[in-house]
């Protein structure tokens, strides 16, 4: 595929990261699948550092608006950097088969995530409901953050859909634009610690990966300014089709 077109793509995905949060594994994974034709343990290592690298540049934007909690970051971490050690040490040994798992992990990560984005209305609704103290609201952070970490490693999916849709239901009072923020900072070093890891096992493509980037980077700042100003429910029924029929067709 020419550069071109390759940048192109990548400048769309960077565009709808930062104005939702969601894309960078979501999307990007099964359009490195069935779009590039890239082996599994490929696409996914890929992944991981076009997500780490491209939301590098929207993190700092929404850093500079004030739209990070650093706490809720560093709690995410706590749970998601051990098990994303965990998860590539058990990869690196053998003991987790590099594509045999990947496959059904993958299709499982994008048919929650679809879930979790068409029904983020009534994620958001159970949220309010709920009355987490705050010391059993800092413990389920952590141990979802740990859910999270062994997630992306294995499929690059969830640090965006996923991370997202925890911190609404543990943090309902956060306002959308402090959301994704918090959802991209903990994203990046996330998916940079996983995306090294894959990198040792030579999972990545890197003059793929640059072509992408040379749209993506300069699409998250767009992105990041039309934060508020996308039509949420038609494209997350648009979102939530697609990665459906991508989950199922993995998974089957």
């Amino acid at each position: 595929m020419p550069i071109a077109t390759t940048s192109l793509i990548g400048l769309v995905a960077g565009v709808v990261i930062g104005a939702t949060g969601v894309g960078a594994g979501a999307l990007m994974t099964p359009l490195l699948l069935q779009g590039f034709g890239l082996a599994l343990p490929l696409a996914v290592g890929t992944d991981l550092w076009f997500a780490a690298l491209t939301k590098v540049s929207g993190s700092v934007a929404h850093h500079r608006r004030g739209h990070v909690e650093r706490r809720i970051v560093a709690l995410l971490l706590a749970g998601s950097v051990p098990a994303a050690l965990l998860t590539l040490a058990a990869l690196h040994a053998g003991w987790i088969p590099r594509s045999g798992s990947m496959g059904p992990a993958l299709g499982v990560a994008l048919v929650l995530t679809a879930a979790l984005v068409l029904a983020r209305g009534a994620w958001q609704r159970l949220a309010a409901r709920l009355q987490w103290g705050a010391r059993r609201r800092a413990v389920l952070t952590v141990l979802l953050g740990a859910a999270i970490g062994v997630l992306v490693t294995l499929s690059s999916v969830g640090a965006g859909a996923i991370g997202s849709s925890v911190i609404v239901l543990l943090y309902p009072e956060l306002p959308a634009r402090k959301l994704i923020g918090t959802d991209i900072a903990h994203a990046v070093p996330l998916t940079l610690i996983a995306g090294i890891g894959h990198a040792l096992l030579g999972h990545v493509d890197w003059a793929l990966l640059g072509a992408l980037l040379l749209g993506s980077v300069p699409g998250i700042w767009i992105g990041t300014r039309l934060c508020s100003a996308l039509p949420e429910r038609a494209s997350r029924v648009g979102v939530s089709a697609a990665l459906l029929l991508a989950g199922l067709k993995l998974i089957a």
